[in-house]
């Protein structure tokens, strides 16, 4: 006969004593871990309505604490239906397959863009590998602090290279919690900045919740974010000109075509006592290209309508946007490179422009 289970352990059982000496703090703290789980389940309430209510699928997986809000706090969510999307998912398989391209020499290949780049490290190895920068920090890191602290110098250095300011599309909150939406606009922001050699699907928007907790109530609405506009660039639709060649297949007449750029500038820049000896670099601020567009039209150019000394990202970008818009008062095309490329040392994007002024001005004295 076998001897009988031993019982499990037991805590002694609480007097009625005990009970009523429970103090004032006590009631107190329990108190409030009530109203903060009802607060929890009312978010999580209204977050399901806002989803499920009709025109929505199904509620997404989400912890209660991420729709435990404090007073004009926002949360957003795409609504899941957005995922089924052909060109949302034309865009994100085309993000994918340019990151792996752009990181496979580091046999790093992402399969899932939330959960492959939420905590940072394909995210660091992306922007170092684009702007060939090391950044400094862990190489791996597994606590979720860890993670965060990583993902905010690899944010940070992204704001900082793309000439962002507040408010931005994302932080470390969100691409962290996987917001789909958030890493799109991150990615779509670094593949247009550093001319990925991809053609982003157009007017890719999604729908998205935001819950905000307003007076002690939650308010949702529905929002169509739009993810990519239209473009008009070069390095967007993949288009190839005879720059493209002359990069890739003639890199010797290269020199010959810069060497008369070169002099087709100083020719007219010598007039006013300056002189180009690098195209690579002279021309990023947008004061030596405005200045030659005055001396090719006959004009004053106005000091105060561009910064003669630029110090700033958002100094120069406003100096070339300034310049473009001169070449079509004038009547030139509008340039096919964006003002950012020719700040960001873009040499092809500089000679373009260049070649589009020695075309039509060449024959002038």
């Amino acid at each position: 006969m076998s001897s009988p289970r031993p019982k499990s352990p037991r805590p002694p059982a609480s007097s009625k004593k005990d009970e009523k000496e429970e103090s004032f703090w006590d009631k107190i703290g329990t108190l409030g871990r009530k109203k903060r789980i009802k607060e929890v389940q009312e978010v999580q309430e209204e977050g399901k309505y806002a989803i499920d209510s009709p025109g929505f699928a199904a509620s997404p997986e989400m912890p209660p604490e991420e729709y435990a809000l404090d007073e004009n706090e926002e949360r957003s969510m795409i609504e899941p239906r957005s995922l089924e999307d052909s060109k949302l998912k034309e865009l994100i398989f085309v993000l994918i397959e340019w990151i792996n391209d752009e990181l496979a020499d580091q046999r790093i290949i992402v399969k899932d863009i939330a959960e492959d780049l939420y905590d940072g490290q394909v995210l660091q190895k992306l922007l170092e590998k684009l702007t060939g920068e090391k950044l400094d920090v862990p190489e791996v890191t597994q606590s979720e602090e860890g993670q965060k602290q990583k993902l905010a110098v690899v944010l940070s250095t992204t704001n900082r290279v793309l000439g962002r300011y507040p408010p931005y599309k994302w932080n470390v909150e969100s691409v962290h919690s996987k917001n789909i939406v958030a890493i799109l606009h991150l990615l779509v922001g670094l593949a247009r900045q550093f001319r990925a050699p991809v053609r982003l699907p157009e007017r890719v928007a999604a729908q998205v919740v935001v819950v905000r907790k307003k007076d002690g109530q939650l308010i949702h609405r529905t929002v169509r974010e739009e993810i990519t506009s239209t473009y008009d660039d070069l390095g967007m639709r993949c288009e190839r000109d005879a720059f493209d060649s002359l990069f890739d297949d003639a890199v010797d007449k290269l020199a010959v075509v810069k060497k008369s750029l070169i002099s087709f500038v100083n020719k007219h820049l010598s007039k006013v006592h300056l002189e180009v000896t690098d195209l690579d670099t002279q021309f990023h601020d947008g004061v030596f290209l405005t200045l030659l567009l005055g001396l090719l039209e006959g004009f004053f150019v106005p000091l105060g309508s561009f910064h003669l000394t630029p110090k700033t990202h958002d100094q120069k970008v406003h100096n070339v946007s300034f310049a473009f818009d001169i070449m079509q008062d004038i009547g030139l095309p509008k340039p096919k490179a964006r003002p950012e490329d020719i700040v960001n040392l873009d040499l092809k994007s500089t000679l373009r422009v260049l070649y589009n002024l020695f075309t039509k001005y060449k024959g002038m004295n």
